[in-house]
């Protein structure tokens, strides 16, 4: 059971209890409640900060709703793993992760030549059973895997090893090349997850995940990358801003 150091400002016009699930929050992002942190009871957090039950409560549900926090029963509240929250850009998600402070890494699966399938050709504008560059990647934050990333590329794209594609993110290795990304097509969906998904995300058969193909263009107008990945969940949102007309 962890005690985090909290203290609230009668004064302030912010309502005590989002104060409270500010200093919350901000400690479990910062690692100061790591998930998996069980936090003392609601009564005894009432007292200590010398609130009302129900401001506490209200407090921990606003967590609760932010997937920061889970009620479980017979252990109390629980810390879980904070949420990636990433927005919708022509961005890659080892850039994106890194620019929010997290962790992440790269395991590759799989990389080198396969042919193109009817779904790859058509996405990349080359022949069918063409020869393309196949990438497969699991990529963490921390020690959790957070998404599975396959990736297929023209031949004549990339000229790296599996080793360097570990240690810097796709569209970082693309910009080194010379390819300079002007514009993709992407759709995001959702569907449940198969048995060998499950393995390596480490989430049971059919748990939610996300999903979003994307076709990139350079700016010559040519297909330089078709990616196919899935996301966990509960792990795992996209977020955009949309403006009224």
């Amino acid at each position: 059971m962890h005690r985090a150091s909290v203290s609230v400002d009668r004064t302030s016009p912010v309502p005590l209890y989002f104060q409270l699930a500010q200093q919350l929050e901000e400690a479990i992002r910062s690692g100061a409640l790591p998930p998996g942190t069980r936090l003392e009871n609601e009564m005894e957090l009432a007292a200590r900060c010398r609130l009302s039950r129900p401001t506490v409560r209200q407090a921990i549900q606003h967590l609760v709703d932010k997937g920061l926090l889970v009620r479980r029963r017979g252990v109390g509240t629980q810390v879980v793993q904070p949420q990636v929250q990433r927005p919708i850009e022509l961005s890659s998600l080892y850039d994106d992760l890194a620019a929010a402070g997290e962790r992440p890494s790269t395991r590759v699966l799989e990389f080198g030549p396969v042919p193109a399938s009817p779904q790859v050709a058509k996405q990349l504008g080359v022949p069918v059973d063409a020869e393309v560059v196949l990438l497969r990647r699991l990529r963490l934050t921390g020690d959790a895997p957070l998404a599975l990333m396959t990736n297929h590329l023209p031949l004549d794209v990339l000229d790296v090893t599996a080793d360097h594609l570990e240690r810097h993110s796709l569209y970082e290795t693309l910009r080194a090349a010379g390819v300079n990304l002007r514009i993709a097509h992407q759709t995001i969906g959702a569907r449940a997850a198969t048995a060998a998904e499950g393995r390596l995300l480490d989430e049971p058969r059919g748990a939610p995940l996300l999903t979003m193909t994307r076709v990139a263009y350079d700016d010559t107008g040519r297909a330089v990358e078709y990616g196919s990945h899935v996301y966990r969940a509960k792990r795992y949102s996209f977020s955009h801003t949309l403006v009224g007309k």
